[in-house]
């Protein structure tokens, strides 16, 4: 054991006493930290866990230190025990006493193995002082501490919520199968077996290497202090949301599918008529008008009702994936078909159209000729037998009826201009 040398000053009697008072303070406080930390349920996991890549390294490193903090501990008790022992011996301690005392709480009188450098190579003996021996146990402990509460942070957290959101995934992939959607026949399938993969190896990941998914806290010294490292975990949510989505969507389509394929039916087939109308129109306007471009009409939507046929054999096998984008297809093309073929009708009964305006003019003109007692003029009614015949006439030249109508209504519109009195006019001015 050392003792003080010439120049260390001895110790009191109130100093001793109160350098053991704090020094057995300390003891307690640390036995109970080493007990605290020897029932925590995370040292316990790690103990029972087949650990992998940093947390296997770091609990090595952090088992270590466990069993030398108890090897430190016991020897700072056996010290602090010699130096009670001496203290007890009278109530007033003589100069021998303190001496000891003094070599003993200020001096290195405490022999540790395996410090710093024995953890890294052998088991090399230190002698501390027993303040230097509470700093190392401290620093020690703090090293171990984070090391369990970090993985039991991880483990308290993760596991648990990828169990979740498995459970949630098996629900989704039963949904999933109840539509047609599997890997390999839908995206979205592969999505979910992708998932799968990725929660079974995050979750083997999570449970044997906890501490690759702990993010500490910058700047802070207190042990444990950080978060699980949930990045792959939301990730993996986030994309069996978007799954759960789409399911959700061909889930709709199952629902009103009938419905749906029961108003395409009714848009082609109003389609399907209003191009026969058309068609049919198309064959009484070129027997009744002339010197007019007729254009042709399309045929019936035939493909339209292949792929509908193609619709109703999938609902039928429940390929309800499949199902889903036909059906917004066919729905957008068959109001497209429909607006063409209300665009052809328009477009070849236009000329029937342009005769009837021409007739209707022509008649309202003649009336209003008639109201003025000029219906029998030689030229208006040249003209407009002219134009009648026209277009009362099959087949139609209705641009020889248009100039015709024309014609008769400028004679007209001269005839009823008001023309001056003779009687008004003067041959000068008075003056």
């Amino acid at each position: 054991m050392g003792s003080p040398g010439p120049a260390a000053s001895v110790m009191s009697r109130e100093e001793a006493d109160r350098a053991l008072a704090r020094l057995t303070a300390e003891r307690e406080a640390i036995e109970s930290s080493l007990l605290s930390l020897q029932d925590h349920a995370g040292r316990r996991l790690l103990e029972g866990a087949e650990l992998t890549g940093t947390t296997r390294h770091r609990w090595a490193s952090a088992e270590h230190a466990v069993s030398l903090l108890w090897t430190q501990f016991d020897a700072y008790g056996r010290a602090l025990a010699r130096a009670q022992e001496i203290r007890g011996r009278r109530r007033w301690p003589n100069r021998d006493d303190l001496v000891e005392l003094t070599a003993l709480l200020r001096g290195e009188g405490v022999t540790v193995s395996g410090g710093t450098a024995g953890a890294a190579g052998g088991r090399l003996a230190e002698r501390l002082s027993l303040e230097s021996l509470v700093e190392r146990m401290n620093a020690g402990y703090a090293r171990a501490l984070d090391v369990v509460v970090a993985a039991d942070s991880v483990w308290s957290a993760l596991p648990a919520r990828i169990d979740l959101l498995s459970a949630e995934l098996q629900r989704i992939r039963s949904l999933a199968g109840s539509v047609g959607v599997r890997p390999g026949e839908h995206p979205a399938g592969d999505d979910l077996a992708e998932i799968t993969t990725e929660l079974t190896a995050l979750r083997a990941e999570v449970i044997s290497d906890p501490l690759a998914f702990w993010l500490p806290e910058s700047g802070s010294s207190v042990p444990g202090s950080g978060r699980p490292d949930t990045v792959r975990y939301d990730r993996a949510a986030r994309a069996l949301e978007d799954v759960r989505r789409e399911i959700d969507a061909v889930l709709g389509v199952r629902q009103d599918a009938e419905q749906r394929l029961a108003g395409l039916r009714d848009v082609l087939s109003r389609a399907d008529r209003t191009l026969a109308e058309a068609r049919t129109a198309r064959g009484e306007v070129l027997a009744k008008i002339a010197s007019f471009d007729v254009p042709a009409v399309s045929g019936p939507p035939t493909a339209l009702y292949e792929e509908l046929a193609a619709a109703a054999e999938y609902r039928r096998r429940a390929r309800w994936h499949r199902l889903s984008p036909l059906l917004d297809s066919l729905e957008q093309r068959a109001e497209d078909e429909l607006r063409r073929a209300r665009e052809a009708l328009s477009a070849v009964t236009a000329p029937l159209a342009v005769r009837a305006e021409l007739r209707g003019r022509l008649d309202a003109y003649r009336a209003k000729v008639a109201e003025h007692g000029l219906a029998d003029d030689p030229l208006l009614a040249e003209r407009y037998e002219f134009a009648r015949r026209l277009l009362w006439s099959a087949p139609c030249d209705l641009r020889a009826a248009e100039s015709a109508v024309l014609r008769y209504q400028h004679a007209a519109v001269e005839t009823l201009a008001p023309r001056p009195d003779p009687a008004d006019r003067t041959g000068g001015r008075e003056g």
